[in-house]
């Protein structure tokens, strides 16, 4: 037989943050069938067994740091130990001064403050505070009640105050009264000029209630949101950098459905992606929502399509604001009179990133928190709603604050011809009582 040939001996190297390994061979079964088994899967063995050292690597490192932590741990409990008998014993030394210095000053016999106490306090010491308090006080009252009893009991004008004061006293109720009527005559001026004009804020509410029976009866209406509706979907997409076209009265693939579309970047370049915005000052149905939006995104050849609406009442049957619906659906509420975008601004840019995630590659990001992002975005929006309710309910309360003003101006017009009476009542009776 021939002999054997021997092996190479194997060798280990690292340099810098690399491993290098020379005719090494492992002698484990599990590792084995790990390498042949991706291998037949179409992994390449060298890269099997890369992340087998590097994962093994890992664990023999916490491994260690665990143990360097149990000794750091040890040796802290020693040293805390050492610490905690040492504070012990001069705890004990400063108890026993601390102890001592107290007796010294707090001692119900011996103590200093306890002699100071006596001597300040006691009611048989001539220094006592109270004692002096009472003499001072009874000078104080003394010299007092003889300088009242002599000021009110001259006769003379100049040292009784009295005197004077009631002089004084008439004459500022006489200014007081003419004052009073000059006030009533301004108030009386300034309430008639009120309701003149409550009743030219009444003439205009008319007529604006009437514009708007108006534009409810006619198309008008529609036509006035559609083109709010493009405006604030511009001021949003200027500031994104994207381009956002009216294109409600242009064909689009065989049809006109879709008011506002969005290009995505388009300010940049070639657009990333496209949005619709359908605008309807009316309720639909949720086939019909279907419907609009699905042909609005077919005939303007967008990735997403949007229905906007002016309040929840015109919100589809069944569907709910700022719910995305299929994928590629949103409704959201913008009210012009209101004036307020969040709501708009909020579903613009939830379309906006659907269409960029669906473009760009969306498998790269974390879908998780992206819905968690979201989810956290709708329920501010929720709050902010409850917020806007809460300011609907305050602004119908002012309505009915003019109601009660026109009442307390009618209570006023009373309490000032009480007033009025109240002052010629006594010059009637000083009339009467004229021989």
């Amino acid at each position: 037989m021939e002999a054997a040939t021997p092996l190479r001996q194997s060798q280990v190297s690292a340099i810098g943050d690399r491993v290098t390994i020379e005719s090494l061979v492992v002698h484990d079964g599990t590792a084995a069938r790990l390498v042949r088994e991706r291998a037949d899967a179409g992994a390449d063995p060298a890269g099997t067994v890369t992340d087998a050292i590097e994962i093994g690597a890992r664990v023999l490192d916490r491994e260690q740091t665990g143990a360097n932590a149990d000794f750091v741990k040890t040796e802290l409990e020693k040293v805390a130990k050492e610490v905690e008998h040492e504070f012990s014993d001069r705890a004990r030394i400063v108890a026993e001064g601390f102890e001592k210095k107290v007796d010294e000053v707090f001692h119900p016999d011996a103590g200093h403050l306890s002699k100071s106490l006596d001597e300040l306090f006691s009611d048989g010491s001539a220094t006592a505070v109270q004692n002096r308090v009472k003499e001072v006080v009874a000078e104080a009252m003394q010299r007092s009640r003889e300088d009242l009893r002599k000021q009110f009991s001259s006769t003379d004008s100049s040292q009784n105050p009295l005197a004077d004061f009631k002089a004084g006293t008439m004459e500022l109720l006489k200014q007081a009264a003419e004052r009073q009527h000059k006030v009533q005559n301004q108030l009386l001026a300034q309430m008639s000029e009120l309701e003149k004009q409550l009743q030219g804020l009444r003439d205009e509410r008319r007529k604006l209630e009437e514009i708007a029976e108006e534009r409810d009866r006619g198309t008008a209406k529609g036509r006035t949101y559609e083109e709010s509706v493009c405006e604030a979907v511009d001021r949003i997409a200027g500031v994104q950098g994207d381009v956002a076209e009216a294109v409600g009265d242009e064909a689009g693939t065989g049809g006109r459905k879709g008011d506002v579309l969005v290009s995505i970047d388009g300010c940049a370049g070639p657009a990333r992606g496209r949005i619709v915005f359908e605008a309807k000052d009316r309720r639909l149905s949720k086939p019909r929502f279907l419907e609009e939006l699905d042909a609005a995104k077919d005939q303007r050849d967008a990735d997403y399509a949007v229905l906007v609406v002016p309040s929840e009442e015109e919100v589809p049957a069944k569907l709910h604001s700022l719910r995305e619906y299929y994928g590629d659906k949103l409704i959201a509420v913008y009210d012009p009179e209101e004036g307020a975008t969040l709501e708009l601004e909020f579903a613009y840019r939830l379309a906006r990133a659907r269409v960029s995630l669906a473009r760009e590659g969306g498998d790269e990001l974390d879908a998780a928190a992206v819905r968690a992002t979201v989810g956290r975005a709708l329920d501010a929006m929720e709050e902010v709603r409850k917020i806007k309710s809460q300011l609907t309910t305050a602004a119908s309360g002012i309505g009915s604050a003019r109601d009660l003003l026109e009442a307390m101006a009618l209570r006023v017009r009373s309490e000032l011809g009480e007033i009025e009476e109240q002052i010629a009542q006594p010059g009637r009776e000083g009339e009467a009582g004229e021989p």
